[in-house]
């Protein structure tokens, strides 16, 4: 993983800095832990699919051409036909290995041809496999920035995109100021290291989490997506905030899932997955869903206030 000298630093000021945070401003409110038994017998909680509500889709680790990618991809397109998201966060490694035009073509432009000609937008967001040219790829629409934040036409809701292989202390401030600044109701953040995994090939974060969450709980984000581990996880609520691990929308670590952690609320790590979400007044509706199109995990995320 790629961590600026600086790293230290900030992670020193800034735990000092948040010490006296309270623990959180409300309960979230989600689906309880399930025993993957549990999980697979558990019906899934329907999208309202209303016609005023955000809908979006949440993409990790996916762009590395593989027959595994393009059939997420066409899974991801199947269900657009029925859920129209207006827009796909992507919380990472979006392009492995190399990135010339044609490898953009083959590793993005073609699977997700579908989405596109759609007009569903791509916000990307950089992960350790990604080169910081991305930030001027058209379709990834990060307008020439490492990390920015954005606000879609529907609902009361900001998106903050992070770089965080590299979060360094300017960074850090830009999202102190930007979730101080924020008026939406919804407050999302997304980026490529988790806080929180049970991933056997990472896992947690502590030094993003360290960094990250006090900010999170002092500024009331309810709901936070990140990758890097091949898996899908759903962890239990931290200090009232609801993590997802979604790092398997092309590449795929079986078994990779270590449910010893004690931190898994929902997860599956036998087969790529992307999320959809769905978000109505106070409330988060989402689906994680294979590329067979089995909804391995579903529930409804209350804000906090």
């Amino acid at each position: 993983m790629r961590l600026s000298r600086p790293f230290a630093t900030a992670v020193f000021a800034l735990a000092i800095a948040f010490a006296c945070v309270q623990p959180q401003r409300g309960p979230v409110q989600v689906d309880a832990p399930q025993t993957p038994q549990q999980q697979a017998a558990a019906p899934a909680t329907a999208l309202p699919n209303r016609p005023d509500s955000l809908k979006f889709a949440v993409l990790g680790d996916f762009g590395d051409g593989s027959r595994g990618q393009y059939e997420m991809a066409a899974e991801m397109a199947r269900v657009h036909q029925r859920f129209p998201y207006e827009l796909v966060v992507t919380v990472g490694d979006n392009i492995y290995g190399s990135e010339r035009a044609q490898d953009l073509v083959r590793k993005f432009e073609t699977p997700y041809k579908p989405l596109l000609d759609a007009g569903v937008k791509f916000y990307a967001s950089l992960g350790n496999h990604d080169s910081p040219e991305q930030r001027l790829y058209k379709w990834f629409n990060m307008d020439g920035k490492r990390y920015y934040s954005f606000k879609p036409d529907k609902q009361n809701v900001r998106f903050f995109a992070l770089e965080s292989a590299y979060l360094e202390p300017d960074q850090v401030s830009w999202l102190q100021k930007e979730l101080e600044g924020s008026r939406e109701d919804w407050k999302i953040p997304y980026f490529h290291h988790p806080p929180y995994s049970s991933g056997g090939r990472h896992g947690s974060h502590a030094q993003h989490r360290q960094v990250l969450e006090p900010l999170f709980v002092k500024f009331n984000v309810s709901a936070v997506f990140t990758g890097h581990d091949h898996i899908y996880e759903r962890i239990k609520p931290q200090q009232g905030i609801v993590y997802f691990v979604t790092g398997s929308g092309g590449k795929l670590r079986r078994g990779d899932l270590d449910r010893r952690s004690g931190l898994t609320a929902a997860g599956d790590a036998t087969d790529q997955a992307f999320v959809v979400a769905e978000i109505s007044g106070d409330e988060l509706f989402f689906n994680a869903i294979s590329r067979t199109g089995r909804v391995i995990d579903s529930g409804v995320i209350t804000r906090r206030k």
